[in-house]
C-alpha cells in the first residue's frame, strides 16, 4: 500500500478505483479500515482515497507533540491528494474526520468539489463550550496514557475494531488534533459554496443537534438521517449509508478534478 513521507513522518493511504477523487477521513481512534464497507460501492465510479491519520493505524506515531495538530492534518490531506494526482476532490469524513474535512475546506476551498459531513460537529462558538470539549479530550489522552489500547473496547464500533501499534499516538492525537483552538471552522459554515450533505445516525444523540445546525448554516446543504444507526452510520447501516452518499453525488454536476 502507498506511503507518503511528510517531513520524515510516514502516512499510510490507499487508492481504490478511478474517476472523480473522493477523500474519506476516519474518526478519532479509528483507522481507514472503518471504510471497508464503502470501498466496493464507491470505487465503481470514484477514485476512493482513504488514509490513516498520524498516530493511528498504519501511519507513523511521531514522538513530538508538536507533530499533531489541525494544521498538520489538513496539510496531510492536501499532500495525499497531490500524491494521488487529485487536483480537486469530494472531501468527507466521520466525527474528527468530518471536522477535519470542514477545516480542509476552510484552508483549501478551491480543492473541494463537495463535502460529506458525517456524524460530527463543527466546533464551538463560545470559549466555555470549547473549553469543556478540550477538557474531555485531555482526559481521553490521559486514559490512553494510563490504560493503553484497552480504552478502545468502550468506544463505538469503528474504534473497537481498529488496529493500532500502541496507544501513544492516540494520546498525542487527542492533545493536538482532537482539541480545538478557536471558532474559525464553525464560523466558516455560511461561506461554504460547494454541494454538501450532512449525514447522521438516528441514534447518534450527541451529534443530532450539531447536524441540524450544520445543515441549517451551510447554504443549500442536504441532510440524511440513517435509520437504525449510531455514531458509525457507515458501519451500522452500510447499505443505507452508501445509498445516501451515492444518491447525493449522482445528482451533482461536478467539474473536472
Amino acid at each position: 500500500m502507498p506511503r507518503l513521507n511528510r517531513d520524515g513522518i510516514e502516512i499510510h493511504y490507499e487508492v481504490h478505483g478511478e474517476g472523480t477523487p473522493l477523500l474519506l477521513t476516519h474518526g478519532y481512534s479509528a483507522t481507514s479500515q472503518m471504510w471497508a464497507g464503502q470501498v466496493e460501492a464507491f470505487s465503481r465510479d470514484y477514485k476512493l482515497i482513504t488514509w490513516d491519520m498520524r498516530g493511528h493505524g498504519r501511519s507513523d506515531y511521531p514522538e513530538g507533540q508538536d507533530a499533531y495538530s489541525e494544521a498538520a492534518t489538513v496539510a496531510d490531506m492536501a499532500a495525499i491528494l497531490d500524491a494521488a494526482g487529485a487536483r480537486k476532490a469530494i472531501v468527507g469524513g466521520l466525527s474528527l474526520g468530518g471536522y477535519m474535512s470542514l477545516a480542509f475546506h476552510l484552508a483549501h476551498p478551491e480543492r473541494c468539489l463537495a463535502l460529506l459531513i458525517i456524524d460530527t460537529g463543527p466546533g464551538y462558538r463560545k470559549d466555555e463550550a470549547r473549553d469543556g470539549w478540550n477538557a474531555n479530550a485531555l482526559r481521553t489522552a490521559e486514559r490512553y496514557e494510563r490504560d493503553g489500547l484497552g480504552n478502545l473496547a468502550a468506544g463505538s464500533v469503528e474504534m473497537r475494531t481498529a488496529q493500532h501499534r500502541d496507544a501513544s499516538g492516540l494520546a498525542r492525537a487527542a492533545r493536538g488534533m482532537l482539541t480545538q483552538k478557536d471558532a474559525r471552522v464553525i464560523a466558516s459554515l455560511p461561506e461554504i459554496q460547494v454541494p454538501s450533505i450532512v449525514i447522521v445516525g438516528e441514534n447518534d444523540r450527541p451529534f443530532l443537534a450539531a447536524s441540524d445546525y450544520m445543515a441549517g448554516k451551510i447554504p443549500g446543504a442536504k441532510k440524511a438521517v440513517i435509520a437504525g444507526a449510531g455514531h458509525a452510520a457507515n458501519i451500522d447501516q452500510p447499505q443505507a449509508f452508501n445509498a445516501a452518499v451515492l444518491g447525493f453525488l449522482a445528482g451533482l454536476k461536478l467539474e473536472d478534478a
